[in-house]
């Protein structure tokens, strides 16, 4: 049926949000940039992460954006290989200007991991998880 599955999401301002998910360590297939929009690439999968303009996003889904301050309407996960490299990108979030909402922790005796919203309020949850301990 599907042959793949991205994620669209709106921004302020595509050049600097570009610049923050590069900066953090995430890489872009520039072939599908236009001035409205670029195509982010995470993990090995190569799962696209769409940032679009925040007009065009709404011409797209024809519905009301989201204001990130008040409400999340999505949270975004993605895993870590280690509990290094989770404290390492959280590092790289800080410096990028993104805002840690939950700093580095143990979860459940077997989850490390942290939260952080990029310059658009936008939230992303960063999971290492070691299955052995999980019970």
């Amino acid at each position: 049926m599907t042959k793949q599955i991205w994620l669209n999401l709106p921004v302020k301002d595509v050049a600097k949000a570009k610049e923050f998910f590069w900066k953090i360590g995430f890489s872009f297939n520039e072939q599908h940039d236009t001035p409205s929009s670029t195509c982010m690439v995470v993990g090995e999968n190569h799962f696209v992460v769409m940032l679009f303009k925040e007009s065009l996003f709404s011409d797209f889904s024809q519905n009301n954006i989201t204001d990130t301050q008040l409400s999340s309407e999505v949270l975004i996960s993605i895993d870590a290989e280690s509990k290094e490299e989770v404290d390492e990108l959280a590092k790289k979030v800080k410096e990028a200007g993104g805002k840690i909402f939950a700093d580095p922790a143990e979860s459940q005796g077997w989850m490390y991991g942290f939260g952080f919203a990029d310059l658009d309020g936008h939230r992303w949850n960063v999971l290492y998880m070691d299955f052995s301990k999980l019970s």
